[in-house]
């Protein structure tokens, strides 16, 4: 069985009739994560990998090295509340940040919250902090492990102690408060594996400070519809609460919207029906709302709706260039635009009027302004490859930007070089990707170049920093990130060009730019590795069947592999939207022409392969990585010269729960790409 000794993984005859299609699945024993049979599969898969890695003389090299550029203060931009401003701090190597506040900007910090003491660990993590709006409470969302189950507890600010109460099996949801109280969304305990069952029947409570969660009002349900996630939310000013309703299991990528008033039972319609258009509440104005929607607008625009008429005006038209988000402060409106990816940001009156641009740094990234009503400045961070996360304040009546904290980091930006290129998709359309790389570089087509990408679900790859992508850099490395279709990089048209029977664009895109980084000599086959996470593992799963001979390496990280039965588990009905569904006729046949499982073959040499997914993801279950490990090993290890490895983490979730597994798993992923290029790093 080639010269990789992998355990042998047990096949039953188990198949699904599909539309008159047979499909086997002789791994399905492998979908339960509870089976002791599983837990020793996991045991031996890991034992085979972690062989592997001892023979790899520097990967503590790598991980010295990325202790070391990682370790430096990063802090968030703070929010104010009353005279407090909040904030989060990480000392370096912390494996979670730290929650803070100070009264006024000079104020002495003090501690509100360390999670770093909620788990021997370090994997337990403050996911939300929502402040109440007299700013006397405050909600803290916790995550344990890595899974998106949340429990809500509350902290006294006066004291900073927490209240008895706790509120469990919360997913999906945000905290909002009104009054002496707050809405948030959970489902019933779940049957089975709380970790791989399905998520049915989403529930909106109001809890009220004081009370057990067994005495929280039930404010909204739809068994009828279990397949949707239901939410409430409120103004700032706490006279609205407002209900958004998705059915993306049924395959609308749109919302409904009620609101009610303040002391009212009844949600009444802004938009009562769910379609594929999308609406969300940036602010009200009075008795009228601001909602960002792409009904008939692609690009996004921004329209008003008064309650007293029933009518709607626009107030922010649909632009050329996609609208990202807007949000309120001071007054006024912040409006940010992409354009070819890149951050552009616009300030407004409430009535559409446009003020003035903010001036950013360079091309790049921004994000933040929102705030208070009576806020007279806001905190924005902006960032770019080689431009760590500054965080900058901008004074709302001088429209002034200035640095307010940047950060200290062991590189020299200059050493670096970032460019964007426009390459052609096999159907002739021009992608975006930006490539970065070590000054002096040179085009010979033999530096290690690894190539991620995503192209899903709207999600932009907008340019950022990440300090754990230096060490690959001064190795000589390349990093290229493609902006595929399927994200909305440039709106939602570009989202369904990647989207559902039209999914094979966003494999063409991806395959089109490793071709372009060979055809200009960055790397050549030998040299380029393949990268991607989440529905970017499936992408890297499906070039991998596809093409083949494209890449060297490939790390399909906690992705979705499964496509005829994601819809099985916890909230993956959810992508249905996305991806369309096996039980309809015409999608089943898209999916599995291009499930990354059941497009396996044998005699094909694949790339060498690192699997990676986490016991506690229970957003992309490991089930998918597990039978796709199982069928890699099986019908590759015979013909494939390289390695098809899994690495399944512990206490780790969809991404990893703290700052140790975050950097050991970069270490092994650089060692792996270099060891089967036979590149030797000099540290």
């Amino acid at each position: 069985m080639a010269q990789y000794n992998y355990p042998v993984t047990k096949k039953i005859d188990h198949t699904d009739t599909y539309h008159g299609t047979t499909v086997a699945d002789p791994y399905r024993w492998l979908e339960d994560d509870r089976s002791a049979e599983t837990a020793e599969w996991v045991k031996q898969q890991n034992e085979v990998t972690n062989k592997y890695f001892e023979q790899i003389p520097y990967r503590a090299e790598i991980m010295k090295r990325l202790e070391k550029i990682y370790n430096y203060p990063k802090y968030s931009s703070p929010s104010r509340k009353g005279e407090w401003f909040y904030f989060y701090k990480n000392d370096g190597l912390q494996n979670q940040s730290v929650l803070y506040r100070q009264k006024g900007l000079d104020g002495t910090p003090e501690l509100v919250i360390d999670p770093n003491k909620l788990s021997a660990d370090g994997t337990t993590r403050l996911v939300q902090f929502v402040l109440s709006k007299d700013g006397k409470y405050g909600a803290m969302a916790l995550s344990k492990g890595g899974s998106d189950w949340q429990d809500i507890v509350i902290m006294d600010m006066a004291t900073k102690q927490n209240l008895s109460e706790k509120l469990e099996w919360v997913k999906v949801s945000g905290i909002s408060w009104q009054g002496n109280g707050f809405y948030y969304s959970r489902y019933p305990k779940p049957e089975g594996s709380a970790l791989a069952a399905k998520n049915e029947n989403h529930q909106v409570f109001f809890h009220k400070v004081g009370t057990s969660q067994a005495d929280d009002e039930l404010v909204f349900e739809d068994k009828t519809n279990p397949q949707r996630f239901n939410g409430v939310y409120t103004s700032e000013d706490q006279k609205f609460a407002f209900l958004s309703i998705s059915d993306r299991g049924k395959g609308k990528d749109g919302n409904a919207l009620y609101y009610r008033a303040a002391g009212e039972k009844e949600f009444k319609p802004i938009i009562a029906e769910i379609t594929n258009s999308s609406y969300s509440i940036v602010d009200n104005i009075g008795q009228a709302f601001l909602v960002q929607t792409n009904h008939n607008a692609p690009n996004d625009k921004v329209e008003k709706f008064d309650i007293a008429t029933g009518k709607w005006s626009t107030i922010l038209p649909e632009k050329s260039e996609p609208l990202q988000g807007v949000s309120s402060a001071g007054g006024k409106l912040f409006a940010l635009y992409l354009k070819d990816v890149t951050t552009r940001v616009y300030v407004y009156d409430f009535n559409g009027k446009r003020e003035n641009e903010v001036q950013l740094p360079s091309l790049g990234s921004a994000g933040g302004f929102g705030g208070e009503a009576d806020d007279k400045f806001v905190f924005y961070t902006f960032s770019t490859f080689n431009y760590p996360p500054t965080i900058f304040r901008y004074d709302i009546a001088s429209k002034k930007s200035t640095v307010f904290r940047s950060p200290e980091v062991d590189f020299k930006a200059t050493d670096f070089e970032t460019k964007q290129v426009f390459y052609m998709s096999k159907d002739g359309t021009k992608i975006p990707m930006f490539i970065v790389y070590k000054k002096g570089l040179k085009l010979n087509g033999q530096n290690p170049t690894l190539l991620y990408g995503y192209g899903g679900f709207n999600v932009n790859l907008n340019p950022g920093f990440s300090p754990t992508l230096i060490p690959f850099l001064e190795q000589g490395g390349v990093y290229a990130s493609a902006n595929l279709r399927g994200g909305g990089e440039y709106g939602e048209k570009w989202h369904e060009q990647g989207m559902k029977l039209k999914k094979q664009n966003v494999f063409d895109d991806f395959i089109a730019a490793g071709e372009y980084l060979i055809a200009q000599k960055y790397c050549d086959n030998a040299h380029l590795a393949i990268r991607g996470g989440s529905n970017g593992g499936l992408l890297v799963g499906a070039v991998m069947n596809q093409r083949p001979d494209l890449a060297k390496v490939a790390i399909p990280q906690v992705g979705v592999m499964d496509m005829l039965r994601f819809q099985k588990f916890t909230i993956g009905w959810n992508w249905i939207a996305d991806y369309g569904s096996s039980d309809n006729a015409e999608e089943f046949k898209t999916l599995y022409g291009y499930s990354p499982i059941h497009n396996i073959k044998s005699g094909v040499n694949y790339p060498a392969t690192l699997i990676t997914t986490a016991d506690h993801d229970d957003r992309v279950v490991p089930a998918h990585s597990f039978k796709y490990a199982a069928t890699l090993q099986e019908l590759g290890a015979g013909s494939s010269k390289n390695p098809l490895l899994i690495k399944i983490d512990t206490n780790s979730g969809h991404g990893a729960s703290n700052t140790k597994k975050n950097l050991e798993s970069t270490a092994d992923i650089y060692a792996f790409i270099w060891w089967n290029m036979g590149f030797v790093p000099k540290f």
